[in-house]
């Protein structure tokens, strides 16, 4: 995806998690469970969506080159978390539409810019739509470019960032066959001569393979599926550690 692409996407996702949650809330309550974070109930779900985009609206709206001055919101009770998750989208997407991609500011990553934070509340806000969107049993699928893209992301600043010091020693290749866009992309390249398997399916459900949305059954795979999925377990715990 290029640049520009991102905000409309936001904005769009945004509305989509927006009228989800609220369905969410009617049809099962703030204490349904949320299937792809099982230690999660729908309002940690929703006061996380929230919380997230307020950090990253204070971030880019005053050009912040260190965290340390941000001013944490109050902890809001459930019967206030609809309106206050529709207002950080709003206070986020103006934030960023008021700023130059390529403005300086802090970030986490090597990448020390608006356009990170752009790519990185797209696919935040995309995966966070598919959970709430599975507590209703109805998920969307993800546009192609969009899972492209959040599957780059997740390989090439993701990984990095829970493996800084690169893969382990254990660490074998799995290959990941996007049918829908008809590209291929590896994690943990070079590490073996041979990939440990292919995982074949969209960019969706890739992407939400590799966050640990859905199971490998969704997906076509060529290989061992009990070491690909430990070799996707790796970046997620070193990432929680």
């Amino acid at each position: 995806m290029e640049v520009g692409e991102y905000l409309p996407v936001l904005r769009t996702t945004n509305a989509r998690m927006d009228d989800a949650a609220a369905e969410a809330v009617l049809a099962h309550g703030w204490s349904a469970r949320v299937p792809g974070c099982p230690d999660w109930r729908l309002a940690d779900l929703v006061r996380h969506v929230a919380g997230v985009q307020h950090f990253w609206a204070w971030v880019v709206r005053t050009r912040a080159t260190d965290p340390a001055g941000y001013p944490a919101p109050r902890r809001h009770p459930d019967d206030e978390l609809l309106g206050w998750l529709d207002a950080q989208h709003e206070e986020l997407e103006a934030a960023l539409a008021g700023a130059d991609p390529a403005e300086r500011i802090w970030t986490w990553a090597p990448q020390q810019d608006v356009a990170f934070v752009l790519r990185r509340q797209v696919q935040e806000a995309v995966v966070h739509t598919v959970d709430v969107q599975q507590v209703l049993g109805e998920v969307r699928p993800i546009p192609t470019p969009i899972g492209l893209d959040g599957l780059d992301e997740w390989l090439d600043v993701m990984v990095p960032g829970a493996l800084p010091d690169g893969p382990p020693e254990s660490a074998h290749p799995v290959e990941f066959h996007v049918v829908d866009a008809g590209l291929q992309r590896t994690l943990f390249p070079g590490t073996r001569p041979f990939p440990i398997a292919a995982l074949i399916g969209t960019a969706g459900d890739l992407l939400l393979t590799v966050w640990r949305r859905v199971p490998l059954e969704v997906l076509t795979v060529d290989g061992d599926g009990l070491q690909a999925a430990a070799m996707i377990d790796l970046v997620h715990e070193r990432h929680s550690s």
